[in-house]
């Protein structure tokens, strides 16, 4: 007849009946020593709180390890029995402790990161050289995607640390948001709204097909949401993968685009691309970092969330 106990009563019954790892290792200075006054030393305890450490591990396994003598300390037959086994366990206690070392260092020695497209070409290079210089032997790998690409390798495990455009934090995880983004709308120098006064209207943005990232980006989803109230975005010119793209096909003259302040700064200064003005519509967006729910970043992960938010503010 079963008595009920289960696993977990096995395992409380077996923390009571074995003692401390602290009290095993003493044992083995004493055995090694023959003093009990000179293992405390070696342990870094009074004598004291040596004597009852022995004492206590005695009244726990109900049998005598020490006898006491003016000449020093020695271990008893069973004693010498129980020494033998605490050998074994603080032996594999520090196999242990090695194992999970290594794994701490495999850890801190790599970071993986996913980043939608502005943010892995506009912002990471600088963010990882400065990682770099704080931890000089950290291997990092940087995958660039769309938003929900980045959401997807966090909750497949796959990414220690997520960067993501958009309005809100993909389900699944949680994240701070670390600066915030313009979107603006850019044409050729050649282009007929490159030459017009009136800002553009959300109702004529909406009716113009656009040269657009693809569904799942962070733009895109700013856009979208923006130009709802107006029937939405019109059917795309062009569909294009990345922000580069994007930017390419602005220039070459193909049609208008709505991207980051941060990806047409140089070519607006320099006369590649004009920005035309815009009222009635909102087209800002939060850039955050991102991780798994109830796995917030640990080391290098840990130190660049730090370094993002120290390099914004």
């Amino acid at each position: 007849m079963s008595s009920g106990a289960g696993p977990g009563d096995d395992a409380a019954g077996l923390a009571h009946r074995v003692p401390e790892l602290g009290a095993l290792q003493l044992l083995l200075a004493v055995a090694r020593l023959g003093s009990l006054g000179r293992a405390a030393r070696e342990l870094g305890i009074s004598q004291p709180a040596a004597s009852s450490r022995v004492r206590a591990m005695e009244r726990q396994l109900g049998v005598a390890l020490v006898d006491r003598s003016p000449r020093g300390s020695r271990l008893t037959d069973t004693g010498v029995l129980v020494t033998d086994w605490a050998r074994r366990i603080v032996e594999a206690a520090e196999a242990f402790d090695v194992g999970a070392q290594a794994l701490r260092d495999r850890r801190d020695s790599r970071l993986r990161v996913a980043a939608s497209m502005t943010i892995a070409e506009y912002l990471l290079p600088g963010w990882l050289i400065a990682l770099r210089r704080e931890r000089p032997d950290t291997a990092v790998s940087l995958r660039a995607g769309n938003s929900l690409a980045v959401a997807e390798q966090l909750l497949a495990g796959e990414a220690d640390l997520g960067f993501v455009e958009g309005l809100d934090v993909p389900n699944g995880l949680s994240g701070v948001v670390i600066a915030q983004d313009s979107l603006v709308v850019v044409v050729a120098p050649g282009h007929p709204w490159a030459r017009r006064r009136a800002p553009l209207g959300p109702a004529e943005l909406a009716a113009t097909p656009l040269i657009l990232r693809e569904r799942g980006s962070g733009t895109r989803q700013v856009l979208d949401a923006a130009l709802a109230a107006d029937g939405g975005l019109a059917r795309p010119l062009l569909e294009l993968s990345s922000t580069t793209a994007v930017k390419g096909a602005v220039v070459s003259g193909a049609g208008p685009s709505v991207l980051s302040e941060l990806v047409v700064g140089d070519e607006v200064a320099a006369g590649r691309l004009v920005q035309v003005p815009v009222e009635g519509v909102r087209l800002r967006r939060d850039l955050r970092a991102v991780w798994t729910t109830g796995h917030r970043p640990t080391g290098p992960a840990r130190d660049l969330l730090s370094l993002t938010r120290r390099v914004v503010a």
